[in-house]
């Protein structure tokens, strides 16, 4: 069967936006495993081609300073447009405006003011910066930026049922925008001393992987976590810095203070069996955060001779928090607290007026020396020492269903966390480059820490304290280790050779004093965490690059890279009374492949491409367990291939051609939906771009450009699948 609502929650947002996206994705070196964690900032539209040859018509260095470029473009799309939007983060539309502004003036014998500017419609994609700066006086500044970056809100999809659920339109996106004004003093043989102030927002939606359930069947059984969940953001933050900096005799010193104020109104909203006339029901969780940080920070550096310098540091930091939220079931969401609604099932728990915080103080002081005692020989022997204590409260009212039939509990309880720790790290860094052609590099690192955890949770009574429903005090202890050794081989000019290996090993272990988690006949406990005595973390990585040039104009770089993790975790007494052995907990492999070439076999034509291919998998035990546990936890297995070909000729002096393809795909699927919701990707995606440029004048550059993606995507039953062409023209000036 296939569930599909479309329940609008909000109207479709508005289209459109700027930018050769075309170019975006291809610029961006390929697209990534997770688009959906790229760049928090849209890459701006592509700047004319480079051109493959001098042409006589072309401007000489420096000779025109200032430009302006306007374009404008559109997105013919189908399918889905927010999965399309998601992976070139420009909207689906008509999109254009003012690409780039830059004015620079002088002022004075050695002033320069500077103007940028930006503004491209319906992208919500604008920004203005305004400079002036003299060397001998000092520097003013300013600006505003507002961006927007597009998210796909689907959710899962279930083979077994061909189950998509869609509730409201998916095109979600979030815009963030910067005010700042900073200025400074830099007169000569004086203190440079510099002040800003700025002020950052995010404000809209985004999808979640905190997915709701959804009967498969329809009668309340095969349960699959599917149903698309948004965040809802708005954060804004304030902030403020100063700094100082003088130089006397061989020593520089430097300090800063920075104070931040963050304002944080979210919600994560879920909704649960859509559907389901008895069942259905939304969750809305607040989080409201206001936080204040406070840095002090100071440094020296002390150059004694060429051959040796000390450098010291400090920093106090201040975290004060201020939490409060709620969790609230109801029909619609952000549904005020009704303690008859009657669609709530057993185990639904929530919670009310949720208050509370907490105090996080940093300690971090590092030394740093740096000897050359033979030449070409160098050592870096550093301290760095860290201490933290953390200590919080939150209170709240627990709603809690235990069943159906009977109505929701209401439980006040008080939450206390205690946590402090002090980690010393020495390090010992040298390199040697005495053997022509050669260079040798070593590095370990140390760290050793030790720290304590205090938790407790109970129910109020009245005024008094009621049953402990957790009760912790663990102390822990960690050691880290890592080793690195490389080198770099110049065997011909036309080829050079680079390799590095690094070993890093970490061990945490925990000595649980008091915990209610620990298993204690006859009471009944969750044991986990406190059943862990041991966690260690050992990685293996090697990689090795070779740059050869075997032609004039032809250069070639190939790369490997090669990493194992093991997970080791050692238990202490299980809900049966039995001691727990150390046991590999899982192991990770990766092998990436990476090569690529640059070529100009012509004058006037040049080619560039890359491919790689990468392979990663992490194998645990519990894939093996058999019995009602099987099936449900899959290696993970995560390997894709890309492929970028980009070429370039000059058709005459006036006019280039350059085109660009684009292959991306992720075989990793399989099909668990029998027990499970399928995991891996199984994604295929195409680009190409054909661009023509043509110089109308010696300051005059007109592009016209065309473009086709396509994009598949397995995990969603090809729900997020598109096809896009785009057309854009755009015309720079220089002056």
């Amino acid at each position: 069967m296939k569930a599909t609502q479309n329940n609008q929650m909000w109207g479709r947002p508005a289209r459109a936006a700027m930018g050769v996206l075309a170019m975006l994705m291809l610029e961006a070196g390929g697209p990534r495993l997770s688009a959906q964690n790229a760049q928090e900032k849209p890459a701006a539209p592509p700047a004319p081609a480079k051109e493959a040859a001098a042409k006589p018509n072309t401007p000489e260095p420096g000779e025109y300073n200032n430009s302006v470029t306007v374009g404008v473009g559109h997105f013919f799309t189908s399918g889905d447009n927010a999965a399309f939007m998601r992976r070139v983060q420009y909207p689906s539309g008509t999109f254009g405006g003012l690409e780039e502004l830059h004015f620079e003036e002088a002022v004075g014998k050695k002033g320069l003011f500077e103007l940028d500017a930006r503004g491209i419609f319906e992208n919500e994609d604008y920004s203005i910066a305004v400079g002036i700066r003299d060397p001998d006086v000092g520097f003013l500044r300013g600006g505003y930026t507002q961006f927007r970056t597009w998210y796909d809100g689907s959710g899962g999809f279930s083979p077994t049922s061909n189950a998509w659920v869609s509730l409201y339109n998916e095109e979600l996106h979030v815009d963030r925008s910067k005010a700042w004004v900073e200025g400074g003093l830099t007169l000569p043989g004086w203190p440079v001393i510099g002040v800003g102030y700025s002020y950052d927002k995010r404000d809209g939606k985004k999808d979640s992987t905190s997915w709701g359930d959804y009967s498969l069947s329809g009668n309340n059984s095969n349960l699959r976590n599917i149903v698309p969940t948004f965040l809802d953001l708005d954060e804004q933050r304030h902030t403020v810095h100063a700094d100082i900096n003088h130089i006397i005799g061989k020593t520089t010193f430097g300090a800063g203070v920075r104070y931040e104020n963050d304002d944080i109104d979210d919600s994560r909203n879920i909704a649960r069996r859509p559907g389901d006339p008895v069942r259905e029901r939304t969750v809305t969780q607040v989080d409201n955060t206001d936080a204040d940080i406070l840095n002090a920070r100071g440094f020296s550096e002390t150059r004694f001779s060429p051959k040796a310098m000390l450098a010291v540091g400090f920093s106090f930091t201040r975290l004060d928090t201020d939490v409060a939220g709620s969790r609230i079931y109801g029909p619609d969401y952000n549904s005020p607290f009704n303690p008859l609604y009657a669609n709530r099932q057993a185990n639904d728990e929530g919670f009310l007026d949720l208050s509370g915080g907490s105090r996080v103080d940093q300690y971090v002081a590092n030394v740093n020396f740096m000897l050359t005692p033979w030449t070409n020989f160098t050592i870096v022997p550093s301290l760095r020492i860290e201490h933290q204590e953390q200590v919080g409260v939150a209170m709240f009212t627990e709603t809690r269903v235990t069943n159906a039939a009977n109505p929701v509990s209401l439980t006040d309880v008080v939450n206390r966390r205690e946590r402090d720790f002090t980690d010393v790290t020495e390090s010992l860094e040298a390199r040697y480059k005495g053997i022509t052609n050669w260079t040798f590099y070593a590095r370990g690192e140390w760290l050793e820490g030790q720290g304590r955890l205090k938790e407790s949770e109970f129910d109020v009574e009245d005024q008094g304290v009621g049953p402990v429903q957790l009760q912790r005090d663990t102390d822990s202890e960690r050691f880290v280790q890592k080793y690195t050794v490389g080198a770099n081989w110049y065997p011909h000019r036309k080829v050079n050779l680079s390799s590095q290996y690094f070993y890093r090993s970490r061990r945490n272990d925990y000595d649980h004093n008091v915990d209610s988690t620990i298993y204690n006949p006859p009471a009944t406990n969750n044991l986990y965490p406190a059943f862990i005595e041991r966690h260690e973390f050992n990685t293996h990585d090697v990689n090795v690059r070779m740059t050869f040039r075997p032609l004039a104009g032809l250069t070639l770089v190939s790369r490997y890279d090669y990493q194992l993790t093991t997970y080791q975790t050692k238990g202490g007494i299980n809900n049966a009374g039995i001691a727990l052995n150390e046991i590999e907990s899982a192991e990770a492999t990766a092998h990436i492949f990476s090569q690529s070439a640059s070529w100009s076999p012509l004058p006037r034509w040049y080619l560039q491409g890359s491919v790689s291919y990468a392979f990663q998998r992490t194998e645990s035990p519990v894939s093996d367990l058999t019995g009602a546990a099987a099936n449900l936890v899959q290696n993970a297995e995560n390997d894709y291939f890309t492929a970028n070909v980009l070429t370039g000729y000059a058709l005459c002096p006036a006019t280039d051609l350059q085109a660009q393809y684009l292959y991306y795909r992720a075989d990793n699927y399989v099909d668990n939906s029998g027990y499970s919701v399928p995991y891996g990707a199984g994604v295929e995606q195409h680009g190409v771009t054909v661009a023509l440029l043509n110089r109308l004048r010696k300051n005059l550059l007109w592009k016209i450009q065309y473009g086709y993606f396509t994009g598949h995507d397995q995990t969603s039953g090809g729900n997020n699948d598109y096809q896009a062409h785009l057309v854009y023209s755009s015309m720079q000036l220089l002056f």
